[in-house]
């Protein structure tokens, strides 16, 4: 009698970190002068980026664990999921906490979580 094929139980997909950027940055993004996002030290965001909550680390900002990411995907404002000249899809270098690059539109002396970009994939 043949065997039945098994069924993967556990399929796992890419993480996709996923954010809207203003026309300037996606542009910049685009055309691969602006290599990094800022996103505010905040509790949205550490939700999204981190693997315990902010408040688990006495108020310490080293030691933080990230969420493994895939991939970015940029996206100009909120577009449909059919407006591919508003999505970018870019490779995932990784998160730090520092302070950015105020050309990129972060503030002087600001620390920020900062998401690193590698090459366009899509």
């Amino acid at each position: 009698m043949p065997q039945k094929p098994q069924l993967h139980k556990h399929i796992v997909m890419p993480s996709c970190l996923r954010m809207s950027l203003k026309t300037k940055w996606f542009e910049m993004t685009k055309a691969g002068i602006k290599t990094e996002d800022y996103r505010e030290i905040n509790d949205y965001w550490a939700k999204r980026l981190l693997t315990k909550p902010l408040d688990s680390c006495g108020g310490m900002l080293h030691g933080l664990e990230v969420k493994k990411f895939d991939y970015n995907i940029m996206t100009l404002g909120y577009p449909k999921s059919t407006d591919s000249e508003r999505i970018l899809k870019l490779e995932h270098k990784g998160i730090e906490i520092r302070t950015g690059n105020p050309e990129w539109g972060a503030e002087p002396n600001k620390l920020y979580f900062v998401i690193t970009h590698g090459a366009i994939l899509a």
